[in-house]
């Protein structure tokens, strides 16, 4: 049976021992004390266990569970298991600042099913993303313009979510199932509130850079091909809206495969978002980067002769 005031904190793992502590150690902080945390560790080898039990709190739960590389059961198997009418999600590699659950809890009234709010990126990268605005998260825009809601930053009430059948785990939409779900969440029309406010940091590492830049290219194109389908898509099917929405769909890839410093990953996805859209601007710029780097290589590859 759930607990109206509890909020059920969801936090998948493998192998990130070091980095669940911190992100344990943030959710201790919290100046909101009615939470349950539910640990589901997908059997990591490493020491995530005694990491857990080292904090000696019955409010963190571990779940050892084996999602088969499919994180969304790792998630939909907590929901299962959750005793709290709220469901936040926390990445064993992320962190909350301490009044993260206060204030989004105070932002919860009739009405209202989804808080999120904004994140620092720390690593190596940094800056804050904000989620939302509403005209960012309607169904129109989720769907041509992309996602502009993160799992650590938002909390969702738990009946919506059981009710929509949680994450899809669908293995073609690997690493966009959120962006899947809020467009599940937009098409209902649930009301959404947005902080203008960073309650949390989003670490910038390695595993969670762009070796997958092609794969998540292809889960979002899976989704946006899904539902485009919907009724409420009628009329964005055709044209060059949903040309945009490759292009931007390409144009994201390349940049991770920028970032990631893979120049010559990123000139297939260039080439790709310029025929699908010539138009949005930031191709161009991403373009002169690559060509900067390009001409740069060669310069310094003639000098070695």
């Amino acid at each position: 049976m759930s607990s109206p005031d509890l909020v059920t904190v969801v936090i998948p793992t493998y192998n990130h021992a070091g980095f669940l502590r911190e992100a344990l150690q943030s959710l201790k902080a919290q100046t909101w004390p009615h939470w349950e945390a539910i640990v589901v560790n997908n059997h990591s080898t490493d020491d995530t266990e005694t990491v857990i039990e080292s904090f000696a709190d019955s409010r963190i739960r571990l779940e050892n569970f084996c999602n088969h590389g499919v994180i969304a059961a790792s998630r939909n198997r907590a929901i299962d298991l959750a005793r709290g009418g709220y469901i936040a999600f926390l990445d064993s590699d992320d962190l909350w600042l301490p009044l993260k659950l206060e204030r989004c809890m105070a932002a919860f009234r009739p009405g209202v099913d989804l808080v999120s709010h904004g994140l620092r990126w720390f690593g190596e990268r940094s800056g804050d993303v904000y989620c939302g605005p509403h005209n960012k998260a309607t169904f129109e825009s989720l769907l041509l313009e992309g996602s502009c809601i993160t799992p650590s930053a938002t909390i969702i009430r738990t009946a919506v979510l059981r009710e929509l059948g949680g994450f899809s785990e669908e293995p073609a939409v690997i690493t966009a199932e959120d962006y899947h779900l809020w467009l599940k969440l937009a098409e209902r029309g649930i009301g959404m509130v947005f902080l203008n406010e960073i309650l949390g940091k989003y670490r910038i590492h390695a595993g969670n850079q762009s070796g997958s830049a092609l794969r998540h290219m292809r889960a979002v194109q899976q989704v946006v091909a899904e539902f485009a389908d919907h009724p409420k898509a009628d009329g964005l099917r055709r044209g060059w809206r949903m040309r945009q929405r490759a292009c931007l769909i390409a144009y994201g890839a390349a940049r991770t495969m920028q970032h990631s410093g893979d120049y010559a990953g990123a000139w297939p996805l260039l080439g790709r978002a310029l025929a699908s859209y010539p138009f949005y601007p930031r191709i161009w710029a991403a373009l002169t980067i690559n060509c900067v780097v390009a001409t740069r290589s060669f310069v310094t590859r003639g000098d070695g002769k």
